[in-house]
């Protein structure tokens, strides 16, 4: 067989494999598409939809400040706290739970891998189920949506974490054992200078993470200034959901731009 022909076979058999994956694509496509029932457009859509424009085209200014009750600062400033809270406990939990995961660091498979496991089960909890049970124990507002954050984020950041620890080069950590430092000492000074920049992005990351889901997770009553967005809605108030989604979008826009300058300078 000349060289000309196998590469037409290999070709064809490179078409042949697109092929299988794009009606694979497209028959898993049409099958999550048939399980949704659409019952049309309602009614109230178009005057809903025009109100609502109407709302961000004319938000209540006055709702920014209101020095005698709730408004918009304080929502959002409870939020931010919620978040930034919420990013500490992570860290805390979080550190010596990827030290665990890191197989670099683990005498056997095991260990490292039951770490792994561990921070699976808590990447699988999505930050909405653990506020509605945080709810249920400590009652709602912004401590439920801080452990609901905390707890949620430690399976992500401790597997960057982990990650960070095995990429690490393991010279340093071998020559602190050679000359007879302990596991503490290599610890401080092998592995936690090497890791510590890839550790603040990763925080700073999900940083701008919890930002979000702290702004959403007051939608059902664990903080923040969800708890008003919500409310307005109820009460079709669509001049004051206007200025709570563009207070939203604007402070999440300047975390999102403070921290992708801060990571920029880490690494």
């Amino acid at each position: 067989m000349s060289q000309r022909d196998q590469l037409k076979k290999a070709r064809a058999r490179k078409r042949g494999k697109i092929a299988i994956i794009l009606i694979g694509l497209i028959a898993i496509y049409v099958w999550a598409i048939s399980g949704i029932e659409f019952r049309g457009i309602q009614e109230t859509a178009g005057p809903v939809t025009k109100n609502i424009l109407k709302g961000f085209i004319s938000p209540d200014w006055s709702y920014v400040y209101s020095p005698d009750g709730e408004d918009l600062i304080r929502g959002l400033l409870e939020t931010l706290a919620i978040a930034i809270a919420g990013i500490f406990l992570s860290i805390i939990l979080a550190v010596p739970v990827g030290l665990w995961a890191a197989k670099n660091l683990s005498k056997s498979f095991i260990t490292s891998q039951s770490g792994k496991g561990v921070l699976s089960f808590f990447r699988t909890l999505p930050d909405i189920i653990l506020a509605l049970l945080f709810i249920k124990v400590v009652g709602p507002g912004a401590f439920a949506g801080m452990l609901a954050l905390g707890i949620g984020a430690m399976g992500m950041l401790g597997k960057l974490y982990a990650e960070e620890v095995e990429a690490m080069d393991p010279g340093p950590v071998e020559s602190i054992a050679a000359v007879g430092g302990n596991k503490l000492q290599q610890l401080a000074f092998g592995v936690i200078p090497q890791v510590l920049p890839g550790f603040i992005s990763a925080t700073l990351y999900r940083f701008e993470i919890n930002m979000r889901s702290a702004a959403t997770l007051g939608l059902i009553g664990a903080g923040g200034v969800g708890t008003a967005l919500i409310f307005a809605i109820q009460g079709r108030s669509w001049d004051r959901v206007g200025i709570i989604l563009i207070g939203i979008v604007v402070v999440v826009l300047i975390v999102d731009l403070l921290s992708s300058a801060l990571r920029k300078k880490i690494t």
